[in-house]
């Protein structure tokens, strides 16, 4: 998602990003109109004039009194809802929850979570998170919340039921793919603080994983890759083999900083486009070495995506790829090639609004076929995780989603080239070995193999198509 300094003061803060239950958007933040409504056209005048009549005919008899902004909170639910799944109307409760996470500190369990079908569906744990300690995967189904079952009901309503006090518990019904029956599990909430960009050194290979988008984490990457140099010449005597980026399970944020964190890896050439229906939503964002240059002085990059990279993750891993600065390795992104602006209405309600679309330096739109990895890597070191990939929600399995101009099958977005004797590992085996991460540990050993050889990125045989 990208924010956008307005002009107009508004008590949302626009310099913060947004994570709600969806999967972090694409946002700019612009004041709405205040006059000068577009023009009706004439032909929708008569159903304008059905909808108040259908209002009325609800308000005269239905089997119980209606509350009017009741009414009209669904007619204008209904009218945004048509459109695609990340625009909708906020207020109350769901305004609520947006400030809560500008605030990007809060009380609870630490859960990325979408409306699936009626049910709460989880798109994936924070790094660190309750939720993640206590063992809860990406594409984990909640069914009940302390025994109350949780199946077509407002999402808010979940959402705030998991919210509580540090400290207190919830127990969650689970529903997992691979298991033949529903399983409680007992969450502790705590105080949720999400580090954006946290690194360590492991085997001579840099790893720094990106968790969110929010201010600053260009910096901090950089930042990370000055100390990990630092590490590399104190514990082993010499210069890092090469850098792992993981991106995976991050939903998305800042526009502004995935450009900057693109541009930390790259000297010159474009990162992103942003097109919309109105010439004043296109914009071409390029390397404008703000770091001097690459950062990483020509180290050999691997970025690391699951299902759970999203928006901004997706615009990092497509510019790396496409600019040959980096191999892809991991799973197909979540999908989200759409930009939505945010347009306070008042102090409290707003308008999010699907305005753009945003396109690869290569000019591919990630919608719907996101970032096709160069090496698909699955993540056999979690037992689950094949039959829950087979479940995992990307954007073209969202209700009502944008459809990409190009014409994209599961079949051709999955093709992978690559036969590697250790993908036939299992979890017990890779368990045995001590291997807790195989896409990572693939990814380290895969540098620590090139170091010193010709740039990765240029060696790779990208297998995937967009």
């Amino acid at each position: 998602m990208t924010l956008k300094e307005s002009p107009m003061k508004t008590p949302f803060r626009p310099a913060a990003f947004l994570k709600a239950a969806l999967l972090v958007s694409a946002v700019a933040v612009l004041p709405a109109a205040t006059s000068g409504l577009a023009a009706v056209d004439t032909r929708a005048a008569h159903e304008f004039d059905k909808l108040f009549t259908i209002y009325e005919i609800v308000k005269e008899n239905y089997v119980d009194q209606v509350d009017d902004d009741k009414l009209l909170k669904g007619a204008i639910d209904g009218m945004l809802a048509s459109l695609d799944p990340h625009s909708n109307y906020l207020d109350g409760p769901s305004l609520q929850r947006l400030e809560t996470m500008i605030d990007g500190k809060y009380t609870g369990l630490g859960l990325s979570v979408i409306e699936d079908e009626g049910a709460v569906k989880i798109i994936s744990p924070f790094k660190g998170s309750p939720a993640e300690k206590a063992g809860l995967k990406a594409g984990d189904y909640i069914t009940h919340l302390d025994g109350v079952l949780y199946y077509e009901r407002d999402l808010d309503e979940a959402v705030s039921k998991m919210r509580g006090a540090a400290g207190t518990s919830i127990r969650l019904t689970i529903f997992r793919q691979g298991r033949d029956e529903p399983f409680d599990v007992t969450v502790t909430r705590g105080v949720i603080e999400l580090e954006p960009v946290t690194w360590e050194l492991k085997d001579g290979v840099g790893v720094i994983s990106v968790n969110e988008f929010s201010r600053d984490v260009g910096n901090d990457v950089n930042n990370a890759l000055t100390d990990l140099k630092k590490q590399a010449a104190l514990k082993t005597g010499g210069k890092l083999a090469g850098i792992v980026l993981d991106l995976r399970s991050n939903p998305g944020g800042s526009l502004d900083e995935a450009v900057a964190l693109s541009d930390l890896f790259l000297e010159k050439g474009d990162i992103v486009s942003q097109r919309g229906r109105n010439a004043s939503e296109n914009q071409f964002y390029r390397a404008e070495s703000m770091f001097r240059g690459d950062a990483a002085k020509g180290l050999p990059v691997v970025v690391l995506v699951d299902a759970g990279s999203a928006s901004a993750s997706e615009i990092v891993a497509g510019a790396l790829q496409d600019q040959k600065r980096a191999v892809v390795m991991g799973e197909r992104t979540f999908g989200k090639g759409s930009v939505q602006t945010f347009l306070p209405l008042d102090n409290e309600s707003a308008v999010k609004l699907t305005t753009a679309r945003y396109f690869t330096p290569a000019g591919h739109s990630v919608q719907e076929g996101g970032i096709v990895p160069d090496i698909k890597v699955p993540q056999l070191s979690d037992p689950d995780a094949r039959a829950r990939a087979e479940r995992a929600v990307r954007e073209s399995d969202l209700r009502g989603h944008l459809i990409n101009e190009a014409s994209l099958k599961d079949k051709d977005l999955e093709t992978d080239k690559i036969d590697d004797p250790r993908f036939k590992m299992t979890a017990a085996e890779l368990e045995r070995q001590g291997i807790k991460d195989f896409q990572l540990s693939y990814a380290i050993s895969t540098l620590q193999r090139t170091a010193g050889k010709p740039a990765l990125a240029a060696a790779a045989s990208p297998t995937g198509k967009r």
